[in-house]
């Protein structure tokens, strides 16, 4: 497949002529979302869901569909009735020749006083994972995953001990729209040197082969 990186925590996915998209919210780019043929949603954090942009890809391509936990879809399937369809943990479903597996309940702690949302993990083609805002660890070996560096829930000790368990043989950075150009090479440092995983970091807009 081809990876794709764009802004903050979305990232495309391509192959044989399909693409499917992850994440697309309101630090990505407008365009990330056009031609995709299948969006997936980890949860309604708005960095993470962007309604408008949602509906934009399903009003371009009459057969786009939405895969999500449910309280995405049900900001979507009544304008959208069949192509909006709901998943939990423990899910399998093919899209667009992709094959999809659902992992993780909750997003991660952000602050005891603050309720947590549900959250969900997708595993594509038994390869790339991209588990939203939750360190969640797939009962399933994982070749690329695309780590959440830099988030309100989290510090690095804990992203640099969530690769060391998922044991992945890349990890990609997502999530790092809030991590400052100056802060870039400390984490690059510390995660490439502690995490024993080939840790990588792509620009927006930069592509890769997984």
């Amino acid at each position: 497949m081809k990876l794709t990186k764009k802004s903050h925590a979305c990232v495309r996915l391509e192959k044989d002529g399909r693409t499917l998209v992850l994440d697309p919210g309101v630090f990505t780019e407008e365009d990330a979302v056009l031609g995709a043929d299948v969006l997936l949603v980890t949860h309604e954090h708005p960095d993470h869901f962007d309604e408008g942009r949602l509906r934009a890809a399903l009003e371009a391509n009459g057969a786009a569909e939405v895969w999500t936990l449910h309280s995405v879809a049900e900001q979507l399937s009544a304008a959208f009735p069949g192509r909006v369809r709901t998943v939990g943990h423990g899910d399998t479903f093919t899209a667009a020749g992709f094959d999809v597996q659902v992992h993780g309940e909750l997003h991660a702690v952000i602050h005891p006083d603050i309720p947590r949302v549900t959250n969900v993990g997708f595993l594509v083609d038994g390869a790339v994972f991209h588990p939203g805002d939750a360190l969640t660890v797939p009962d399933h070996p994982v070749d690329t995953l695309l780590l959440p560096v830099m988030a309100p829930w989290n510090k690095i000790s804990e992203v640099i001990d969530y690769v060391r368990e998922v044991r992945p043989r890349r990890a990609y950075d997502i999530h790092d729209a809030l991590l400052t150009d100056l802060a870039r090479p400390i984490y690059d440092r510390q995660i490439g040197a502690l995490g024993g995983t080939d840790h990588n970091r792509l620009a927006p807009g930069t592509s890769t082969e997984v």
